[in-house]
Parts: C-alpha cells; sequence; structure tokens
C-alpha cells in the first residue's frame, strides 16, 4: 500500500474530521451501545489505523465507556503505529498489529463488534472488498459485526476559481486512483457505491452519507499538499502536457489563500440484519 506520512494525516486530519458524517458516525456509535447489551467489552478494529484518526473520531463523539471499548489498530506502517500507541496508549486500551492488510484471511477480526477504516478503502480491489464483506457475513453467524467506512473518495474535485483544465486535471488524476496501490486495481471513486452493492448482496444493511472537504483560504496547507499530489499522479501517466500541468499547478497555488476546493467522500455505515 502506498505509504502515508505523520505529517501528511495530521495536515489532513482537520478535514478529515469536519468532514466526516456526524450522523453516520453516531449510529455507528449506537451499533456499539448496542451490541454492548450482549459482552461486557467491546472491540474496534481499524484497518489502515495510522496514527489512530478513527478512534480519535469517535472519542471526541458521544462514545460508549473507554474502559469497556478495546481497539486493534492495524497498519503496515510500524512508526505511525508506534506514534498511535504514544498518543493513545495510555487514555484507550489497544492492541497494534503490524501486518500485511491484504491477507484479508489473516486479519485479526475474531470477536469484534465493528471494523473500521477511513481513508483506506478506495486504495483497495473489488476482489479486497468481496474478501472483506464475505468474512464479515461469515463472522456475523456467531457474532454481529458492522463495518464503518469513512472517508471514501468519489471523484469529484471542484475549485474556485476555475481553470479551463480542471476537468482534464480531475479526470487524469481519477485514472490514477484507479490503479494499483498494493492492494490489486483500486476501486478509487467507486469504491463507495461498489461496496454498498456488495454488503448490500450479503443482507447487511447498508447506510451512506456524503462527507466532502470542505476547504478555503484556511486550509492553505492542506490545499498545497494536495495541488502538489494531484500534480505528481497527473504527471505519471496523463497525455497532457508538461507546461500545460505545470501552469494549471502555479494558476491553483497562486490562489491557495482567496480559492476554495470541494473534494468529494462519502461515508458507509454496514450493519447486519439482526432484527
Amino acid at each position: 500500500m502506498t505509504g502515508f506520512s505523520i505529517d501528511w494525516l495530521d495536515l489532513r486530519e482537520a478535514a478529515d474530521r469536519r468532514a466526516r458524517n456526524d450522523k453516520l458516525l453516531q449510529q455507528a456509535i449506537l451499533w456499539l451501545e448496542s451490541a454492548r447489551e450482549q459482552t461486557a467489552e467491546l472491540s474496534v478494529v481499524d484497518l489502515g489505523a495510522g496514527t489512530g484518526s478513527t478512534l480519535r473520531a469517535f472519542s471526541t463523539a458521544v462514545e460508549p465507556d473507554q474502559k469497556s471499548l478495546s481497539w486493534r489498530l492495524l497498519d503496515q506502517d510500524a512508526g505511525l503505529l508506534a506514534e498511535a500507541t504514544s498518543r493513545h496508549g495510555a487514555s484507550h486500551r489497544l492492541q497494534t498489529y503490524e501486518l500485511d492488510l491484504t491477507d484479508v484471511p489473516a486479519l485479526p477480526l475474531e470477536g469484534a463488534d465493528l471494523i473500521t477504516a477511513s481513508a483506506l478503502l478506495d486504495l483497495v480491489s473489488a476482489d479486497f472488498i468481496d474478501t472483506l464483506a464475505a468474512a464479515l457475513q461469515s463472522r456475523c453467524q456467531q457474532k454481529p459485526v458492522g463495518l464503518y467506512a469513512a472517508l471514501n473518495y468519489d471523484g469529484i474535485t471542484r475549485w474556485t476559481p476555475t481553470h479551463p483544465l480542471d476537468q482534464v486535471v480531475l479526470d487524469a488524476f481519477n485514472r490514477d486512483q484507479r490503479s494499483n496501490k498494493g492492494f490489486g486495481v483500486a476501486l478509487g471513486p467507486d469504491a463507495g457505491l461498489y461496496m454498498e452493492r456488495m454488503f448490500s448482496s450479503l443482507g447487511f444493511k447498508v447506510f451512506s452519507a456524503n462527507s466532502p472537504w470542505m476547504l478555503d483560504g484556511a486550509d492553505n496547507q492542506l490545499v498545497d499538499a494536495l495541488i502538489s499530489g494531484i500534480g505528481d499522479a497527473v504527471a505519471q501517466g496523463s497525455p497532457l502536457a508538461v507546461p500545460d500541468l505545470l501552469g494549471w499547478i502555479r494558476f491553483r497555488k497562486a490562489h491557495l489563500r482567496t480559492g476554495t476546493c470541494e473534494v468529494g467522500h462519502t461515508d458507509l455505515l454496514a450493519l447486519p440484519d439482526t432484527v
């Protein structure tokens, strides 16, 4: 999987937190609270946990008693997991696992009440989602388990002021988002709809909501990094002439403090139909 630095994850976290759909997050928390009636200890498994952004999102909402909630943080980057432990090891019940996220059957999902992922499942393949959904369906035979997957990129980006090459750049970027990110050919902008269809077909109740980044001059550092990242991705395989791409980048960076940027995401919650 493509690596992410602590600096980048910290830079985007405020925008991620604003973007998360509060209603869906609360619904995920209510699912955990209902699970408390069946078990004394609640367990959440966070895929691609990074430094613990999903844990922090839950902690700032109306969360169940911390003492009865344990987190298994899974990531391929030992440095990110060490940072998560440094930040939260004293305040939360944590277990960290450095492992290959692509090997779904080997993931430590046993006994989980909820599987979570943030800004991850648009990087994975359809086969990964198929395997994960089947694993959750199987585990529901012993204990109901849900999936909360937030901040899945949906292929929409809107800028102000506009530039004549905005759509060309976006099309090229979206093609890159469907390339292999370490999990096979990525679903990219199609991830949200694909997950909704797959989990629905297996009998889960699926809820989804938009969770766009809404960025302005106050987010200029994040937007600066976003523009550079888009430029790097587009430069890899786009037919766009280099001078044209560089012109687009210069234009965008000239409006860091005066322009706006909307980046579309989808949040999804899939719960077993236990009624």
